[in-house]
């Protein structure tokens, strides 16, 4: 029996399903061991050791410096802010660009309806037509293109994608990123780039996408969407976090300008670093990355190594998905050096709004209640008088008013009555347009000049579009001719010619028969002109003035639409008077622009900018650097205010450019100081030599006249010259400059003049930190350029040098806007100084001559009287174009007996050189505190005498 068990039992655990069992039980022991051994025992190891984990080094940025005037006033500082930010959290696939657009676009919402901005640090722009164009160009733009096309260098750039213009390179991109729809939904069919978006939108998404494709290989780094948002937009951020994935609120600093509209050329801004910035910048410090903001302009640019500061760091572990896992390793990070610099505020400030308001002095002596003015060639460009319908017109030229608001919903009685002639207007016209192309065909000569400029406008549209390819254009060809020049023809028959002649692109109409015979590709480029016409801001905004001169918009309703937009405020009194007719329309104008209601910047009517330079004439510092009009720097230097960029790049009165050290004009009488300084040391005259003056120089074939003509000055010496800014004495001493024996030679006076002109520093730049345009020494005709004609050409910042150097006898400084650095508290770091360039060795006497004679020129002029300080000083005036004013301008020194100060003064277009002269006395009374400040700077338009001359 006992056999029987064993044998039993023998064959059971010896079974089949005996042992399958026993070894499904030893592996599922195993496998419960090794789970417990991975997920308890080892569990942590295995899972860190599962997690894939990237290490990097995430630099934290540093606070800018400050930067101060010579007074220890603040002029820039950092803030703290809120950013909206985000995040590449997306996973990889074909939702993933819906999904982050769709994200950006309720983002863009959220940002937009609080009144904050998105920030703009793309290269295309959209302008007054809601058309794309690049901000960008030459070598800067080519290497946008690169990186948009994946190329390294701009050399690998092909022929197509240099050529691509700025909606092309829009359009490429948004397919790139999937802005836009499928022509049928839910059906396999082409993309269409922008479908579903405005242009403004898509331009803003992409923006936003294209600086996060830049960190695509950073995913764990941010990209910032709006800088410096309200405490608003924080909370409408953080209460839909939940569903904007990838999105946060980062605290940052916003940089901040005090007062800036003053310093905005001077200061500068700051943005994010662009490709050819940062190479530049990373051959000095290899710590910058292509995220860093940095200096764009002005001194912030200048300084930019002394005001980045240095960087912190932090160890940062991120996992495959770009999830920060770790951090470690915190280095903070030291703020930047502060800047001094050796300008003034307070006097840059009462310089700048003196300047403004003498403009609006001349402005208002020189607007005449008239509808136009005729230009005639007998006309002076001192006498030259403004229209009130010019001013009406500047209105809705330089955008005053807001035209687009005519249309809302929420437009008022005058807008709406305005826009009804408009639409009125702008559909006869275009009818017309297309009648005259196709049937009248009317030489350009026989058109009303209205017509004219329309045609004028729509061939240079044809030009710029690319539809007349002016690379094919002959330039000599009769029929170009005839329509450039002799405007005998009809822009048909030169449309119709230039397509006989392929220079007209077809590709770029709407055509699909490529066999197309000329009359239908003219037929489509009229089509085209029409249709582009009907979306051009600049033909619109035309249409205004045609509407003001036919009388279908009053003065009074531009009176009304600026109360209506609330662009101008009025007393209660003045209401009630304009309310019940008591005050025309050109009353109510001129007391605008009177009191500074309505700028000369806003109107960028002749004169509407101006600059002025103060120097120390012992140190060549510049106390002030003043350009008009100025911007607000802050709205362009944490993340550009697109809208606000395009309304300056759009500006009549261009207050981007620095009229200080950028605009160059003739120096007009103001060079005489140089012939003076030339004839005396060639010994051509000498300070007791007599020159005749009869009022004409007949030394020459074609002889110029003294400005007294047909009077004469008589005899005069060198300080008569001067006093009397005589033409013929000094065209006389460039006669003898030339002279070699007997013979004249206008080269051999050029090279003696520019010789002087390079002692006093007109032949190089000023020295100043921040970007100078390059002079421009007379290479033509020794005798007029003598008198500052020929084509002598500096910028204001430059004859402040000059006449830096003729107060104080010779020293010719390398100007400096920089006095010293420290670091964040306060210790000196470097105590900068004006260079010496170079000193004119001139005898005394010499020196005495020209001082009294620039003495005796102040001294005639009757406004100077009484100043309570002696200046000496020297008047210009140069003409430009017959059509607008001459420039003005004055440079001088004070006082007399012991210089302290220079200032070199221009008004472009600003009649007579007067004018500068009484706006410089202003600025010395504020000086030498010889008025009450208040009575200087009175916030209303300065009254000045008109003192008309051709004296300089």
């Amino acid at each position: 029996m006992f056999e029987n068990i064993k044998e039993g039992f023998v064959k059971f655990i010896t079974s089949r399903a005996v042992i399958v069992c026993f070894v499904l039980f030893s592996l599922a022991c195993i496998l419960v061991y090794r789970l417990f051994s991975l997920q308890v025992i080892n569990g942590e190891y295995y899972l860190d050791s599962f997690k894939l984990r990237i290490k990097k080094e995430k630099t934290i940025p540093a606070a800018r410096g400050n930067i101060y005037d010579r007074n220890g006033n603040l002029l820039a500082y950092n803030e703290l802010a809120n950013s909206v930010t985000i995040e590449d959290v997306y996973k990889s696939g074909s939702g993933k660009n819906a999904a982050i657009n769709e994200t950006l676009n309720r983002l863009i919402d959220i940002i937009e309806q609080n009144g904050d901005n998105v920030d703009h640090d793309f290269s295309i722009v959209l302008n007054d037509n809601n058309e794309f164009e690049f901000n960008v160009t030459g070598n800067s733009q080519l290497r946008f293109l690169a990186d948009v096309y994946g190329h390294t260098s701009i050399n690998d750039l092909k022929y197509e994608e240099k050529t691509k213009t700025a909606e092309e390179v829009v359009n490429d991109l948004c397919k790139t990123f999937g802005i836009g729809e499928y022509e049928t939904p839910g059906v396999s069919s082409s993309f269409v780039p922008r479908k579903g978006y405005t242009n403004d939108r898509a331009l803003k998404i992409l923006t936003v996408r294209y600086n996060m494709n830049a960190n695509s290989f950073q995913k764990y780094i941010d990209t910032t969407v709006a800088s410096d948002v309200s405490d608003q937009t924080v909370a409408d951020v953080m209460e839909n976090a939940y569903t904007l994935d990838g999105v946060s609120i980062e605290e940052s600093t916003a940089r901040k300008y005090v007062d800036s509209v003053y310093f905005s050329q001077v200061l500068g801004y700051t943005g994010k670093v662009s490709e050819d910035e940062l190479a530049e910048l990373q051959k000095v410090d290899s710590s910058y990355g292509i995220n860093d903001i940095v200096g764009k302009s002005g001194i912030e640019q200048a300084m930019e190594s002394t005001l980045q500061g240095t960087k912190g760091s932090e160890t940062v572990y991120v996992d495959n998905t770009g999830q920060v896992i770790e951090t470690s390793n915190y280095v903070d990070s030291v703020a930047g050096n502060d800047v001094y610099l050796t300008i003034d505020k307070d006097l840059t400030e009462a310089c700048y709004n003196i300047i403004e308001q003498s403009l609006a002095g001349i402005l208002v002596s020189k607007i005449q209640n008239v509808k136009t003015y005729t230009y005639t060639e007998t006309s002076s460009s001192s006498n030259i008088v403004i229209p009130i319908y010019d001013v009406y017109y500047a209105v809705f030229d330089n955008d005053i008013v807001d035209i687009n608001h005519f249309s809302s919903d929420k437009a008022k009685d005058t807008e709406s009555k305005v826009y009804q002639s408009y639409l009125d207007k702008n559909a006869s016209v275009l009818a017309e347009i297309r009648n005259e192309l196709l049937e009248k065909k009317t030489p350009y000569e026989s058109l009303s000049k209205e017509y004219q400029w329309y045609m004028s406008h729509i061939a240079a549209n044809l030009y710029s579009d690319g539809i007349i390819n002016s690379a094919l254009v002959d330039k000599q060809d009769a029929t170009y001719i005839a329509w450039t020049t002799d405007e005998v023809i009809s822009l048909t028959e030169y449309i119709k010619y230039a397509i006989a002649m392929n220079w007209v692109d077809v590709s770029k109409l709407s055509i699909d028969n490529q066999y197309a015979d000329s009359e239908e590709i003219f037929n489509q480029i009229v089509n085209y002109i029409i249709d582009e016409l009907s979306a051009d801001y600049d033909f619109q905004t035309r249409l205004y003035k045609y509407l003001l001169l036919d009388g279908n918009i009053s003065g009074t309703d531009v009176c009304n639409l600026l109360l209506e937009q609330q662009v101008v405020e009025i007393t209660e009194e003045e209401k009630a008077l304009w309310n019940r007719g008591g005050e025309s329309s050109y009353t109510f104008m001129v007391n605008r622009i009177s009191n500074l209601d309505i700028t000369p910047a806003q109107l960028a009517l002749d004169p509407c900018t101006g600059s002025m330079v103060v120097t120390d004439v012992n140190t060549g510092d510049v106390l002030a650097l003043v350009s008009y009009p100025g911007y607000d720097n802050n709205m362009m230097a944490n993340g550009v205010d697109a809208e606000y960029y395009a309304k300056l790049r759009s500006d009549n009165s261009n207050p981007l450019y620095n009229y200080a050290t950028q605009q160059k004009t003739a120096p007009g009488s103001t060079f005489k100081i140089v012939s003076s300084t030339a004839g005396l040391m060639e010994g051509v005259i000498t300070t007791d030599s007599v020159i005749y003056c009869g009022g004409i120089f007949e030394k020459l074939d074609h002889p110029p006249k003294c400005w007294i003509y047909p009077r004469g000055h008589g005899g005069l010496n060198v300080t008569g010259g001067i006093r009397n800014s005589c033409n013929l004495f000094f065209y006389e001493v460039g006669y003898r400059l030339g002279l070699v024996g007997n013979s004249y030679s206008s080269d051999i006076g050029l090279q003696k003049l520019a010789k002087y002109a390079d002692m006093y520093g007109l032949s190089e730049k000023s020295g100043i930190e921040i970007a100078e345009s390059e002079p421009q020494v007379s290479d033509e005709d020794a005798v007029r350029s003598a008198i500052g004609q020929g084509t002598n050409s500096y910028t204001t910042v430059g004859l402040a040098r000059y006449v830096t150097t003729v107060a104080n006898s010779g020293t010719c400084y390398n100007l400096t806007l920089i006095d010293k650095t420290t670091d964040s508290n306060g210790n000196l770091l470097e105590d900068y100084s004006s260079s010496v360039r170079n000193t004119v060795d001139m005898p005394q006497a010499y020196w005495n001559a020209i001082h009294l004679g620039m003495r005796q020129v102040v001294q005639d002029k009757s406004y100077y009287a009484n100043l309570g300080v002696s200046v000496a000083g020297k008047t210009g005036t140069a003409q430009e174009s017959k059509n607008r004013p001459n420039h003005s301008l004055f440079i001088c020194y004070a006082p007399y007996e012991q210089p302290e100060i220079a200032i070199a003064t221009r008004i472009a277009y600003g009649y007579t050189s007067s004018y500068a002269a009484q706006i410089t006395k202003e600025a010395l009374t504020y000086y030498f505190e010889l008025k009450d400040t208040d009575d200087i700077i009175s916030g209303t338009a300065q009254t000045l005498q008109d003192g008309a001359t051709n004296a300089d």
